[in-house]
């Protein structure tokens, strides 16, 4: 099949849509189940790529939850703890396959922006990540593969209507891309550099150790920077990304955006929070948003009188300012990725707040100086890749 008539583009008066090979070849793509439309596919190729490069550079199975062409999440197939099985709403599903463990992570990241989300899959879908897709709102899914249990159950999402897309994982595209804008054709090379450990060689920083479980977190920041809308940073741990800042104008907007969604990670995980104690027959949508009201500036929309008793069996105590902030300043060992150079050491500042230790940006900002001074003052590592990541 070299075509696909889509039902229309970005939105519904964009008419008509399609995605086909210009070159007269087949489309690497079959569509299992569903009929995916101009931004899920979007968000498939984009997300596609994302996770072969991760598998390719760590070894590990990996997923990504995309979002109107950025990733919400990203992460490799490391098992969860107790905790994280909790937040990320898994703790009944008993042990987890690999690659459904890195889709937990990918989607338990940030899970407002995750909602309704186009997943990739590094690796076939097996049937204990077939079952987390099944309980979630998503789009659709794509995958090199599909186990029959795996398949049986997505197809049966969303009245069979659910998205799959098979991916043939030997595609390889052209070496030169193409996109059109205002009738105007704009050419380029492909995006095709490596990135790997070799990246974090030139250590600009005092301090110059970087543990081996931190080059994987620097990875897969670097790497989901790649496939992420620029200006882009990426804060990242314990093998998955845990606060993505996309497509903002100012460098330290993208570090403050990240920053605070890295700490509403690491919030989720307080015992306060863990302990909130919701209705029986809450939805969970509505319980991952009454969880983002609450560790907020705005936790009073929920705490209210006549607000609390729509979700919590129970009035919960106020989460402080003070004690989140000494919550927060227990996160330690984050990783951070930028795409472009920072030109200021407030990039620093603030990513220290958050828990990070290692950083890598390409470097050759007039400040650099500046920078460096600000991550030797907090006992940082950073390196320079040299490299500029900007993907539009």
């Amino acid at each position: 099949m070299n075509e696909l008539e889509l039902k229309y583009g970005c939105n519904p008066n964009q008419k008509p849509s399609r995605i086909y090979m210009a070159d007269g070849s087949d489309l690497p793509i079959t569509v299992l189940s569903g009929k995916p439309g101009y931004i899920n596919f979007l968000d498939a190729f984009n997300g596609w790529q994302l996770v072969k490069e991760l598998k390719e550079a760590t070894g590990l199975p990996a997923a990504a939850s995309f979002k109107h062409v950025s990733p919400a999440g990203a992460a490799v197939g490391l098992p969860l703890s107790p905790v994280l099985k909790k937040i990320y709403w898994v703790e009944d599903m008993g042990e987890l396959s690999p690659l459904a463990c890195a889709y937990a992570r990918a989607r338990g990241a940030d899970r407002m922006s995750s909602f309704g989300d186009y997943i990739s899959l590094s690796d076939p879908c097996d049937e204990d990540t077939a079952k987390i897709i099944k309980r979630e709102v998503s789009d659709g899914v794509i995958a090199p593969g599909y186990t029959p249990e795996a398949l049986d159950i997505l197809k049966s999402k969303k009245n069979g209507n659910y998205n799959v897309i098979l991916i043939d994982p030997e595609y390889l595209p052209e070496p030169i891309e193409k996109k059109q804008v205002y009738g105007v054709t704009f050419e380029q090379g492909r995006n095709e550099i490596k990135i790997g450990r070799e990246l974090f060689e030139n250590r600009v920083t005092q301090n110059k150790e970087i543990p081996k479980a931190a080059e994987i977190d620097l990875i897969i920041s670097l790497i989901t920077l790649k496939y992420t809308q620029s200006n882009s940073v990426c804060y990242a741990k314990d093998g998955q990304a845990i606060g993505i800042g996309a497509g903002q104008q100012s460098r330290v907007h993208c570090t403050r955006l990240a920053g605070s969604k890295a700490d509403n990670w690491y919030l989720r995980q307080a015992p306060k929070v863990l302990e909130l104690p919701f209705l029986d027959n809450i939805r969970r949508a509505d319980r991952d948003n009454a969880i983002d009201v609450y560790i907020g500036e705005d936790y009073m929309d929920v705490l209210a009188d006549g607000r609390w008793e729509l979700v919590f069996k129970e009035k919960p105590p106020v989460f402080s300012a003070e004690e989140k902030r000494q919550w927060i300043d227990q996160l330690s060992d984050v990783s951070l990725g930028s795409d472009a150079f920072f030109p200021f050491g407030d990039n620093i500042d603030r990513a220290f707040k958050s828990g990070v230790k290692y950083v890598v940006q390409p470097g050759g900002s007039v400040r650099d100086d500046q920078v460096i001074e600000t991550c030797d003052k907090y006992g940082m590592v950073m390196a320079f890749n040299g490299i500029r990541l900007f993907h539009h």
